[in-house]
């Protein structure tokens, strides 16, 4: 077996079907630390800004009393946009900086705004960028990502993500191309890429000293291959269940851990599955089968013993 003992496992919010801060359809905050907990996770993000705790203090007594800890936060932003975007991304990131550091946690996580409207799907603006659009994604991801590591000394890790201008392999690469590597490094989504009918491992090899986070997701083939056919959005494919617990679909994951693993870096590796909308007792026993299969490719750490309040 492969040695993963660099890649550390965790799991998100997303994996419980919160996509917001708030939101009928959403497990509340403590039921997700409470079932993480349960489910063998000792690492989480903190996931939408506002869905956990924003008091330090509170945040890390509801972390220390499941014996959890922060891998890392997420923020969207619209960084083709211009400059009035980036002195928005500047003020939220550093918010959410902040709190990163009052945890302990060294990673934030930079999704950019989709163009599609996470509950509708409706259209919200073109799907491709214009030459001085992408300038100001990149030179605005070079800036927002040098602040962040200089005035907190935390790393800004890009995702791309699907319904958005970064999601095909093709365009992963050339905003990695374009990017400045001391600041802009990648938060690999195995099921975005994969999605976009990219290859994962490529990237790794490709760019081996940018995988610097990983989230580990898998598509259903046959979901994927009806959301093409009816051009759908991202917020449908997810309802009709396109992203899958492993090993039920793709990219397949010993592969991808053994390249990541070839990497010799610490790295975290954070499980996502989006399940938003989702019934609140539906995401336990999934993250805890998913835990166990990751254990079981060894990837840890995983708890032996469910948390107990």
């Amino acid at each position: 077996m492969t040695d993963l003992s660099r890649l550390t496992l965790g799991t998100a919010p997303d994996s419980w079907g919160v996509w917001f801060p708030e939101d009928d359809h959403q497990v509340s905050w403590q039921q997700y630390l409470d079932e993480i907990a349960q489910a063998g996770y000792s690492w989480t993000e903190l996931g939408p800004a506002g869905f956990l705790p924003q008091d330090p203090g509170r945040l890390r007594d509801e972390l220390e009393q499941r014996q959890l800890k922060v891998s890392g936060g997420t923020v969207f932003a619209g960084l083709h946009r211009g400059r009035d975007a980036l002195k928005e991304a500047i003020d939220t990131f550093s918010k959410e900086a902040r709190l990163l550091q009052a945890v302990g946690a060294k990673y934030l996580v930079h999704l950019p705004e989709q163009y599609t409207d996470m509950h509708s799907g409706a259209a919200t603006e073109a799907a491709d960028l214009e030459a001085q659009q992408w300038n100001d994604l990149v030179n605005g991801s070079n800036e927002l990502a040098k602040i962040m590591l200089e005035e907190f000394g935390i790393e800004l890790v890009f995702h791309p993500h699907v319904d958005t201008h970064v999601d095909t392999q093709e365009r992963v690469e050339r905003y990695l191309q374009d990017t400045d590597p001391q600041y802009v490094n990648l938060c690999l989504d195995t099921g975005h890429i994969s999605y976009c009918d990219g290859d994962n491992v490529d990237i790794i090899r490709k760019f081996p000293e940018r995988v610097h986070y990983v989230h580990l997701k898998q598509v259903d083939p046959e979901v994927l291959t009806t959301v093409r056919a009816q051009n759908l959005p991202f917020s449908e494919a997810v309802k009709l269940g396109a992203m899958v617990e492993p090993p039920h679909g793709i990219p397949d994951m010993p592969p991808l851990l053994d390249a990541l693993a070839k990497l010799d870096s610490d790295i975290f590796t954070i499980v996502e599955q989006d399940l938003y909308p989702v019934a609140p007792h539906i995401p336990l026993p999934i993250g805890a089968r998913t835990a166990g299969y990751f254990s079981a490719c060894g990837l840890g750490p995983v708890r032996r013993w469910p948390y107990k309040n």
